[in-house]
């Protein structure tokens, strides 16, 4: 169900160090789907419309305040929270910058990059919509032993309490409902239940999860919204970053089907955050969409293929076995085959490099024809250069040409050539030593031997 909140703000705590990570990456940058886990989770309030989003670090984490800065323009304030202290202390560091705000804030987490646009205005609409609430915390229902807090319910339904696991009795942990630790709190009173937070807890830190209680001893309503846990997930391990990225894998397989794309065999494709795909795509097993990959309507990929930061144009054909670079357009109807590498690289209309090229810093102009084994050497160890080749030409195999040059149209280079002066048009171009026999050399040289 789609809600629109009109006055949301969203605090993403971040600050966590993430030692099972095993890594000197900070946690929140790890990434799901070729994007950063903290990122996944800007950008999903972002399209929320919220109109204040605060990231809150600890204070050796300037290299992530530094990307969150260079990424969003000043849509995004960082806040440091000076202390690794506990949830309801991170919450702390970001009240400067919530100063005058009055609408409803969400508290989100940069480990937890799945949650839903949905999900978020849900349950800032649940505030809008219930006056006598003062807080929506967001559950879900876990049979299992966990290690997530529990919330403790009234009569009515609503939230008395949420005790973390590390506190709670044998009684209380048999409780199903869990807490995700996401909540939404009216603005107004958000410093004050702040303000009453203690550590007397078995972790010694100021929980987050404490504002309820002291929410309800001032007369207040507490609401439990709950979705699927796997939209819930926290990322604190490489398995579970491993579970995270098979989720949302899942869900865009799903999503790009349904949008009209065949995928025959779904598990084995994987998918960026940005791919997007044309109707009556056709995808064979065992291909890799990196970033920025753009696919036109009737295009077949064929398997093994590897694309990243590429447009493919309508009725294309790539690989199998074919790896497309960034910086390449793939034109409409053109030819990409096996064991084929595309870098920087623009084919025109009907152009064919079918079989075992090296195709980089290029123009192909429409039709031509590159033959098996072809190379454009692009590179002398210090400068990349251009090769441009004319519609129509023809590449013999196994031709290497030395960029800078240019091919003119419809001609033809013989194979095996190494061409390193540019082609007129519509010429034949031979470089290659002339082939000369020598009769009855071989048996001669056998019996001396």
């Amino acid at each position: 169900m789609k809600v629109k909140a009109q006055n949301l703000a969203c605090v993403i705590l971040a600050a966590g160090k993430g030692t099972r990570m095993r890594s000197s990456l900070p946690k929140v940058m790890h990434k799901v789907m070729g994007k950063p886990m903290l990122m996944n989770v800007v950008d999903t309030t972002l399209t929320a419309h919220a109109k204040k989003i605060i990231v809150v670090t600890s204070p050796d984490m300037e290299a992530v305040r530094k990307q969150v800065t260079a990424a969003y323009h000043g849509k995004v304030f960082n806040a440091v929270q000076q202390k690794q202290l506990g949830t309801g202390d991170a919450v702390k560091a970001a009240l400067n910058d919530l100063s005058g705000f009055s609408g409803n804030v969400i508290v989100l987490y940069g480990d937890t990059p799945l949650i839903s646009q949905e999900t978020i205005l849900s349950m800032a609409n649940v505030l809008d919509t219930s006056p006598k609430t003062a807080i929506a915390v967001l559950g879900m229902e876990i049979h299992a032993p966990n290690a997530y807090g529990r919330l403790v319910l009234d009569k009515k339904g609503n939230i008395e309490r949420i005790v973390e696991v590390k506190d709670a009795t044998e009684k209380e942990k048999k409780i199903t409902w869990c807490n995700s630790g996401v909540m939404a709190i009216r603005a107004a009173i958000l410093p004050k239940l702040l303000a009453r937070l203690d550590n007397k807890n078995a972790n010694g830190e100021f929980y987050l999860t404490d504002i309820v209680k002291h929410a309800r001893s001032a007369k207040h309503d507490c609401s439990m919204y709950t979705t699927d846990p796997k939209e819930l997930l926290g990322v604190n391990s490489r398995v579970e970053l491993a579970i995270a990225e098979s989720i949302a894998q899942n869900k865009m397989r799903q999503k790009v089907m349904e949008s009209g794309v065949t995928l025959i065999d779904p598990e084995t494709v994987y998918f960026s955050h940005d791919t997007q795909l044309g109707k009556d795509v056709i995808v064979h097993p065992h291909v890799v969409f990196g970033a920025r990959v753009e696919v036109e309507e009737n295009v077949e990929i064929r398997s093994f293929c590897h694309i990243e930061g590429a447009i493919i144009h309508k009725n294309a054909t790539v690989g199998p076995f074919a790896r497309i670079r960034p910086d390449s357009v793939i034109g409409e109807s053109a030819h990409v085959g096996n064991f084929v590498e595309i870098k920087k690289t623009t084919l025109e209309k009907g152009a064919k490099v079918n079989h075992l090229s090296y195709i980089g810093d290029s123009h192909v102009g429409a039709k031509a024809n590159i033959g098996a084994g072809t190379i454009t050497c692009n590179y002398d160890g210090y400068n990349k250069y251009k090769t441009e080749i004319g519609a129509g030409a023809f590449i013999g195999s196994n031709t290497a040409l030395v960029a800078p040059v240019k091919i003119g149209d419809g001609a033809i280079i013989a194979a095996g050539s190494v061409i390193t002066k540019d082609v007129a048009a519509d010429s034949l171009s031979i470089a290659r030593s002339r082939q000369e026999d020598k009769k009855g050399w071989a048996k001669k040289f056998k019996e001396k031997k």
